[in-house]
């Protein structure tokens, strides 16, 4: 399954993320005439600033499974793609705005404004829809596209998952390493596993070559 990865801790609240999501939902693609269109593109990203400076969280739908919002939608306006399952979608053209999705989103992140593809471009629940038109052209969300501090990934979640997660561990690991095991009471011996360790890593390394 395919997703939007969020690293908030590398946001830095640039916003470029709505910027693009907005002139990907408009109606002429251009980030110079999107400006200028009626009713005005709206971004299905919020990157809401954080308590402290350059500090932000790109927050978007998760697409959950169930979904609150499709399970409690009254005109089956809020569905799934057949060609993409795992993407949870609005048709505007039948949400009669009754904000019970709202309500029982868990992310807060279903807004309502004035649509081009609703009759009478009135104004409709919208959220992200992963991009999918893009995806159907074998672009990626147009989010992920322009972040240039890799705060939004996507990818095969299992993946993008093992990734963070050996980030992570590398991190731990270099403070760990740094620690003075008479400081932090560390057992005395761990300097010699540690050392061990090194010895098998190097060790095991040689007969990799030799084969």
């Amino acid at each position: 399954m395919k997703t939007v990865f969020v690293h908030p801790e590398r946001c830095i609240g640039c916003k470029q993320c709505e910027f693009a999501c907005a002139v990907a939902h408009s109606q002429t693609k251009s980030p110079f005439l999107a400006v200028f269109e009626t009713p005005s593109p709206k971004p299905r990203i919020h990157a809401e600033p954080g308590l402290q400076l350059n500090t932000s969280f790109p927050n978007k739908c998760r697409h959950c499974n169930p979904a609150p919002c499709m399970a409690v939608c009254p005109t089956s306006a809020i569905r799934r793609a057949v060609d993409y399952p795992e993407i949870v979608f609005i048709d505007a053209s039948k949400c009669i705005a009754c904000a019970m999705c709202a309500m029982v989103c868990p992310f807060d992140v279903i807004t309502y404004h004035a649509s081009a593809a609703a009759p009478e471009k009135v104004a409709v629940a919208i959220k992200c829809d992963h991009c999918i038109e893009r995806q159907r052209q074998g672009l990626i969300p147009a989010c992920v596209e322009v972040c240039k501090v890799n705060a939004l990934e996507f990818g095969e979640i299992n993946e993008l998952v093992r990734k963070a997660r050996t980030r992570y561990s590398e991190a731990v690991s270099v403070a760990v390493g740094q620690l003075q095991p008479e400081i932090v009471g560390l057992p005395v011996q761990i300097e010699s596993w540690r050392d061990w360790g090194e010895s098998v890593t190097h060790v095991n390394a040689g007969d990799s070559k030799g084969v």
